[in-house]
């Protein structure tokens, strides 16, 4: 993914809060999967409206940390979530 993209959770792909459990859930279909405290947050800015520069901007922002890093671990991880079919941009 590229700064200028628009990541969203693929089709079918829901963020839920498994008040059970007391934990963020990924839902989809036949599967689901527990996101770190790092994921949660990445996942939570997921709009479908916003680009992964400016989600790296607003963690920028919140965390104090260098945009250039934040970006390039967002890249990351959204690439590898999107080979898994939960995200698409």
């Amino acid at each position: 993914m590229t700064p200028d993209s628009i990541p969203r959770l693929a089709r079918g792909m829901k963020l839920r809060e498994d008040k059970a459990r007391a934990q963020w859930v990924v839902l989809g279909p036949e599967r689901m999967f527990v996101p770190d405290e790092i994921a949660l947050e990445i996942l939570r800015l997921l709009d479908g409206s916003r680009s992964l520069g400016a989600i790296a901007d607003t963690l920028a922002t919140r965390y104090a940390a260098p945009r250039d890093e934040i970006l390039a671990d967002i890249a990351a991880l959204l690439d590898d979530l999107a080979a898994k079919g939960v995200v698409t941009a």
